[in-house]
């Protein structure tokens, strides 16, 4: 039992309720956040990957993203067309082909994030330093065993 008398199954239930919830209001925004810019969820986050990592290859993409390997062709040409990203030479390989951004076009994102950010802003100030840290903890280790978690089922299928 906790504290407060709640048992930790209980409130490990809570957490994984409260991540769904999370989840679907993540999906919701960045939905909305793509469609603005004519992009699907994906592909939106598939810019946020590469915004995060620089330049990488479709294999590189595909690791990251979680997304599968055959998708992500299709993906990079999708985000190519829109004018998103483009095609480079890798630098330490000649034979090989980095995707990259087109930073221009991705700061257009830029004023649909503001208010949220300002909320988690806002949000993060009601927290201790400690809580922070564990909530960071916790959110990217999350975040880690859902991304292995689906490019398992995407070799799978």
């Amino acid at each position: 039992m906790t504290k407060r008398g709640r048992s930790r199954r209980v409130v490990t239930d809570e957490v994984l309720f409260a991540g769904r919830v999370m989840s679907q209001a993540a999906v919701t925004f960045h939905s909305v956040v793509a469609a603005k810019q004519g992009l699907s969820a994906v592909e939106e986050k598939s810019l946020d990957v590469l915004q995060r990592f620089g330049p990488l290859t479709a294999g590189e993409l595909s690791e990251k993203s979680g997304l599968a390997p055959p998708s992500v062709t299709g993906l990079v040409d999708r985000l190519e067309k829109k004018g998103f990203v483009k095609r480079v030479p890798d630098p330490s390989d000649g034979r090989r082909v980095r995707v990259q951004l087109i930073e221009e076009r991705l700061a257009a994102f830029a004023p649909l994030f503001m208010e949220f950010v300002g909320e988690l802003e806002k949000l993060c100030a009601t927290f201790s330093v400690e809580e922070l840290e564990a909530i960071r903890r916790f959110m990217l280790e999350a975040a880690e065993r859902q991304r292995q978690c689906a490019a398992k089922l995407g070799r799978e299928a």
